[in-house]
C-alpha cells in the first residue's frame, strides 16, 4: 500500500467565474510547465457565491456552480489523458452556516437537539445561560433584537418548495431565511383557520394545528427519536402543502394570517413563536459573548463538525475517499487539522478508509502505523521549535514552514538591529514580540473569542466544584487563568488525548509559566490546577467520574488555543510588527531576520530523513503578500539606511495628505510605514499609465482598509472607525492620485525599480532552491512567472496564462536553438528578470529534471556544500544524490550587499573574485571513477566539466547568479 507521490502541484482557485471548463483549458498548458499534480481549491458544494470553497454547504455534491458532477468529470479525464492527476483540498473541521443552503444544518435549526444532525455539529446545548438551553445562538441581526422586532424587519413567510417536497414556514430577515419547528405552527395555523372564508378550509388547519401541537419534543433520543420526529414533522408539513392544494381558500387564510401575524403593534404572537424555536436570533457585535456553538476561528457562518465521531468523519469524506478509491484523485490536503479534536486519529481514519474501497483492509481492519497508500499532506503551521507530530499518517504539510525559511534566508541577518531601530523609530512603537502576541491572544480571547473562553471556563467551573480541594475558585477566576495560559502557549496547540507526551508536558508548562509571570491573580494556585487539567489529569480528591470531564476540557481548550493563535498572531501582530513585513507571512516570525546557511542546510537535511515527500510552498492563497513582493521587499534589509532616509523624505512630501483627528493623526505612523513597504513591493518597474495606476489605488486601498482592522490599533472589523478609514483612504488616493507632477509618488517609484530587480534575482534563486529541495514544490497559480499580489481577495485575481503559454511556446524554441542563440537570449532574459521570463525558464528546466530523474528529487540525500573566499555567505551550495544521478546546486542571495549597485551583473569574476565550493563531499563515495566530470547544466543546458574539488563561482556562474549541474549516471559516464 503505497502512496504516488507528486513530481511537483499547481494550485488552482475555483470559484464559478474559474470553474472546471475554465481549468481544462490551462490543463494543455500545465503539463507542458511540467507538474505532475493540479491541486485544486474544494470543489464540494460551497454557500452560493463563493470564491474560495471553504464554506462547504454539502460534502456530499460536487459544486454545481464549478460545473457539478458531469463538469467535474470532464476536467479530471482530460487531466488523466494528459496525464496529469488531481489533487483536493478538502474541510474536514467545519461548514458553511447561517443561510439556507447547509441541509445538516437546517435540519439542526428544526429540530434542535432532536435533529439527526445534531451531534454533527459542536454545540453546546447546555450553556451558562439557562434560557439557551437547547437551542443555538445565531448572532446575525444589525441591531439590539428588540429593535430589529419593533421594525418589523423580522418576518415570516410561506415558503414553497420544488415539486415533490412540501414548503415550510421560515423566518426572513433581510436576505437570511431561518427554518421554523413545525412543533411551533400551531398559532400561526389557528390564526389562519380564523381568517378561513370556509368551515372545511378553517377545520383542516385547525387539524393541522392539533397535529403540530401534539409533535414529538425536541429531545436527543437517539436516532430512533430523530426519525420519529422528522417524520412528524413531514407530516404536518405535507398536510399544510396538500391543503393549500386542494382547498382554494386555504392560501389566502395563510396570507392573511401572516400579515396579520407581522403587523401585529408589539409583534407578541410573533415574539412567543420566535421564543419555540431551537434557535435564537441575537446582535452580531454583542451576542458573540454568547454563541453556543464552535466556530472556524470567530467566523460566525462557518460551524466547527464533530468530525471525531465516525459517522460524521464517514459522511463529510465518503465523496472525497470514493474519489481517491477510484482513481480520479490521487491525494488529499487537509484543511485546518488544528481544529480537529484528535488529529492523529483522524489521518488514521483517512488512510484507512481509503484503503478499505480498496479492498486492502477488511472493514473492521486498521492498517500498520506506518501505512500510507494515500497522500496526504495537512495545513499545519509548525513553530520553529516544534514539529509535526510523528504519530499522523501523512506525507508532510502545505509547506508553509519552507516558505519561511525562504523569507528568512533571502533577508540580511547583519542588518537586523539597524531594520528594528528605523522601524521603531518612525512609529514609535515598543514592546517585545513575545509581549506583542501575549497581549493581541489575550485581546482576542476576551473579544471576538469570548463565547469559546466562557464556555471552557464553565467547563472548568463543573471539573472544580466537583472536587472540595478545588471548588472554591471562582469563574472569574478561572476564565482569566484559562486566557492567560492560552495566550502564553508557544505554539499553536498540543495535542492530549489520552495521555499528554512529553512535548505536550513541554509546552503546557511553558505556558503555564508564562501566565504565573503575567498574571494578576491573587491566588497563583489556580495554575497548578489548570496545569493538572490540561495534561488531562484529575487533581488529588477528584471522583470516579472526574477523569472523562477533564479529558473534555483539555480537549477543548486546545481547540480554543489554534484560532486564538492565528487571530492573535498572523491576523493582528502581523500588522503591528513592521520591522521587514516580508517576514510577516503564515509559519513565519517577525523578528527572524537572516537565517544562516548552516540552519537552511539543518532544516533541508532533516526534511529529506524525516519528511521527503512533504510540500514546498512559496505562495499560497493564505499568504499576505505573494512571492514576489516578498522578494523585493527583503531587499530592504540589505539597505536600511536607504529605507530610513525614503520614510523620512516620503513622510514629508506627503504632510499635506494627513488629518487630524481627534483619535491622532491619520494615517497613523504604524499604517504609513506599512504601506510603503507594501508599495515599493507592488509599483511595477517599468512604465505605469493612469488605467494601471487607478487599478493599483483601488488595490491599495482594499488592502489597507483590511491590514489597518486587522492591526486593530485605529479602527477594526468589530468597531470600525469610518472617520480614520475615510482619512487612510483619501491618503492613499491622493498618493497615488497622479503620475506627474508627483514627487512622493516618482520618488517611491525610483526606488521600488531597484527593488524590483534585486527581488526578481531572489526569486529566481527562490526557485532553484524550491524546486531542488527535498520535498514536494508547488506552484500557486500564476507564480511561476512574476505575481505581484497581495493578501486575498487580492491573490484570486485572473492569471493570464494567454501571457504564461506564449512566452512557455518561446522558450521551447529557444531550447531547441543553437548553443550560443540559447545563452545570448538568456542574456536578455536576465537583463530584465523582473518580466519574470526568466523565472518561467527556471520553473520549466526544474520540472523538466523531477521528470527525468524523479528519484534523485524524490529519494536523494542532502549534502551541504562549503563555500570559501570573500563572497561565501552569498551563494546556497549544496547537493541531492542518488547511486544513479548527481545534482550540484548553486542560488546566490543577498544581491544588494553583494553587488552595491543595481545595475551591476551578479555574475563572473567582478562579483564573485576568489570564491568557491568545495564538491568533494557531493562526490564522496559515489561513482569511482578520477577526473572531472561532464554535467548538464540546467539552467543554459550546456555541458560543462564539474570538479570533484574546488568550484570557482566566477566560473560557474558566468550566465547566471543560479546553477544546477545534473550528473546522469544511468548513462555512460563522461569524465575528462
Amino acid at each position: 500500500m503505497t502512496a504516488s507521490i507528486p513530481r511537483a502541484t499547481y494550485r488552482l482557485q475555483l470559484h464559478k467565474d474559474f470553474d472546471f471548463a475554465a481549468a481544462q483549458a490551462v490543463l494543455p498548458y500545465l503539463q507542458a510547465l511540467g507538474v505532475s499534480h493540479v491541486y485544486c481549491s474544494p470543489i464540494t458544494r460551497a454557500r452560493p457565491g463563493s470564491m474560495h470553497g471553504y464554506d462547504v454547504a454539502d460534502p456530499r455534491e460536487i459544486n454545481p456552480e464549478l460545473g457539478g458532477r458531469e463538469g467535474f468529470e470532464r476536467f479530471a479525464l482530460a487531466a488523466r489523458a494528459l496525464g496529469l492527476q488531481l489533487l483536493l483540498d478538502i474541510v474536514p473541521n467545519h461548514m458553511g452556516v447561517i443561510g439556507s443552503d447547509n441541509p445538516w444544518w437546517s435540519d439542526v435549526l428544526t429540530h434542535g437537539q432532536a435533529s439527526a444532525y445534531a451531534g454533527f455539529f459542536d454545540i453546546d446545548w447546555r450553556p451558562m445561560d439557562a434560557a439557551m438551553a437547547g437551542k443555538v445562538l445565531l448572532p446575525v441581526l444589525g441591531a439590539p433584537y428588540g429593535e430589529v422586532l419593533d421594525q418589523g424587519q423580522l418576518q415570516l413567510a410561506w415558503e414553497a418548495k420544488e415539486e415533490g417536497e412540501a414548503g415550510r414556514f421560515v423566518l426572513r430577515y433581510f436576505e437570511h431565511g431561518f427554518p421554523t419547528d413545525p412543533a411551533s405552527w400551531g398559532a400561526v395555523l389557528r390564526l389562519a383557520a380564523d381568517q378561513a372564508e370556509d368551515a372545511d378550509t378553517a377545520e383542516g388547519l385547525t387539524a393541522l394545528a392539533e397535529r403540530a401541537d401534539a409533535m414529538p419534543p425536541r429531545e436527543d433520543r437517539g436516532a430512533a427519536g430523530a426519525r420519529e420526529r422528522a417524520a412528524a414533522a413531514g407530516r404536518v408539513r405535507q398536510g399544510l402543502q396538500e391543503l393549500l392544494a386542494q382547498r382554494r381558500a386555504a392560501g389566502p387564510a395563510v396570507a392573511a394570517a401572516l400579515e396579520r401575524l407581522n403587523q401585529e403593534p408589539g409583534h407578541d404572537v410573533l415574539h412567543a413563536l420566535l421564543e419555540a424555536q431551537p434557535w435564537r436570533l441575537g446582535f452580531w457585535r454583542v451576542a458573540a459573548d454568547e454563541i453556543n456553538y464552535r466556530r472556524f476561528f470567530d467566523i460566525n457562518e462557518l460551524a466547527a463538525l464533530r468530525v471525531e465521531a465516525e459517522d460524521v468523519f464517514e459522511a463529510t469524506h465518503a465523496l472525497a475517499l470514493d474519489l481517491t478509491a477510484a482513481g480520479i484523485v490521487d491525494g488529499l490536503r487537509i484543511d485546518h487539522p488544528d481544529g480537529l479534536r484528535d488529529p492523529a486519529q483522524y489521518f488514521a481514519r483517512l488512510q484507512d478508509g481509503h484503503a478499505r474501497r480498496m479492498a486492502q483492509l477488511r472493514p473492521d481492519e486498521s492498517a500498520p502505523a506506518d501505512a500510507l497508500p494515500l497522500y496526504v499532506v495537512a495545513e499545519k503551521i509548525t513553530a520553529a521549535h516544534a514539529d509535526l507530530p510523528a504519530d499522523w499518517r501523512l506525507h508532510g504539510t502545505t509547506g508553509y514552514r519552507f516558505g519561511a525559511l525562504l523569507n528568512s534566508l533571502f533577508s540580511d541577518r547583519s542588518q537586523a538591529a539597524r531594520m528594528e531601530r528605523v522601524w521603531r523609530g518612525f512609529t514609535g512603537a515598543e514592546g517585545s514580540l513575545e509581549d506583542m502576541v501575549f497581549d493581541a491572544k489575550l485581546a482576542v480571547a476576551y473579544g471576538a473569542l469570548g463565547a469559546e473562553l466562557n464556555l471552557l471556563a464553565t467547563q472548568l467551573k463543573r471539573v472544580a466544584g466537583a472536587n472540595r480541594r478545588t471548588r472554591d475558585y471562582g469563574f472569574t477566576t478561572l476564565r482569566t487563568a484559562v486566557a492567560e495560559a492560552a495566550a502564553g502557549m508557544p505554539v499553536y496547540r498540543t495535542y492530549v488525548v489520552d495521555a499528554a507526551g512529553e512535548e505536550d508536558r513541554r509546552f503546557i508548562d511553558w505556558a503555564i509559566a508564562q501566565a504565573r509571570r503575567r498574571t494578576a491573580i491573587a491566588d497563583a494556585s489556580v495554575f497548578d490546577f489548570l496545569r493538572a487539567c490540561l495534561l488531562g489529569e484529575p487533581t488529588e480528591g477528584s471522583g470516579a467520574d472526574a477523569l472523562l470531564p477533564v479529558r473534555r476540557f483539555a480537549w477543548r481548550f486546545q481547540q480554543f488555543c489554534a484560532p486564538l493563535a492565528a487571530k492573535g498572531v498572523e491576523d493582528c501582530v502581523f500588522y503591528r510588527y513592521l520591522q521587514l513585513v516580508s517576514l510577516n507571512e503564515v509559519g513565519g516570525d517577525p523578528t527572524a531576520q537572516g537565517l544562516t546557511l548552516a540552519a537552511f542546510h539543518g532544516a533541508s537535511s532533516d526534511r529529506a530523513a524525516r519528511w521527503p515527500h512533504t510540500m514546498l510552498a512559496t505562495s499560497t492563497h493564505d499568504n499576505k503578500r505573494s512571492e514576489d513582493v516578498r522578494n523585493r521587499i527583503a531587499v530592504l534589509s540589505e539597505r536600511p539606511a536607504l529605507w530610513r532616509l525614503g520614510l523620512m523624505r516620503w513622510h514629508q512630501l506627503t504632510r499635506s495628505l494627513r488629518r487630524e483627528l481627534p483619535s491622532g493623526t491619520a494615517p497613523s505612523r504604524d499604517d504609513e510605514l506599512l504601506l510603503y513597504q507594501v508599495l515599493l513591493g507592488v509599483l511595477p518597474d517599468g512604465e505605469i499609465d493612469a488605467e494601471t495606476l487607478a487599478a493599483l489605488r483601488a488595490r491599495m486601498g482594499q488592502y489597507m482598509a483590511k491590514a489597518a482592522r486587522e492591526a486593530k490599533l485605529r479602527t477594526s472589523w468589530v468597531r470600525p472607525d469610518a472617520d480614520y478609514e475615510q482619512a487612510l483612504q483619501a491618503f492613499i488616493d491622493g498618493l497615488l492620485g497622479r503620475l506627474a507632477p508627483n514627487p512622493a509618488l516618482s520618488d517611491l517609484r525610483a526606488l521600488a525599480k531597484q527593488l524590483a530587480w534585486f527581488g526578481a534575482l531572489n526569486s529566481l534563486s527562490m526557485v532553484v532552491l524550491k524546486f531542488t529541495s527535498p520535498g514536494v514544490p508547488d506552484i500557486y497559480q500564476g507564480n511561476e512567472m512574476q505575481d505581484l499580489s497581495l493578501v486575498d481577495p487580492d491573490n484570486r485575481r485572473p492569471v493570464d496564462y494567454a501571457q504564461r503559454q506564449g512566452t512557455l511556446a518561446a522558450h521551447e524554441a529557444l531550447l531547441l536553438a543553437a548553443e550560443p542563440d540559447r545563452l545570448a537570449g538568456l542574456a536578455r532574459m536576465s537583463a530584465t528578470p523582473a518580466d519574470g521570463r526568466l523565472k518561467l525558464w527556471a520553473t520549466w528546466r526544474l520540472l523538466a529534471l523531477r521528470r527525468d530523474d524523479p528519484a534523485l528529487l524524490r529519494e536523494g540525500s542532502y549534502i551541504a556544500l562549503r563555500g570559501t573566499g570573500r563572497a561565501r555567505e552569498h551563494v546556497v551550495a549544496y547537493a541531492r544524490r542518488t547511486p544513479t544521478g548527481l545534482l550540484v546546486v548553486l542560488a546566490a542571495r543577498l544581491f544588494a550587499r553583494l553587488l552595491k549597485s543595481f545595475d551591476a551583473a551578479p555574475v563572473g569574476e567582478a562579483c564573485w573574485g576568489d570564491a568557491s565550493v568545495d564538491l568533494t563531499p557531493a562526490f564522496k563515495d559515489w561513482n569511482g571513477s578520477a577526473g572531472d566530470v561532464t554535467a548538464l547544466e540546467l539552467m543554459g543546458h550546456v555541458q560543462r566539466r564539474l570538479p570533484r574539488g574546488p568550484l570557482r563561482l566566477a566560473d560557474a556562474l558566468q550566465a547566471l547568479p543560479v546553477a544546477v549541474y545534473w550528473v546522469d549516471a544511468r548513462k555512460p559516464a563522461v569524465t575528462a
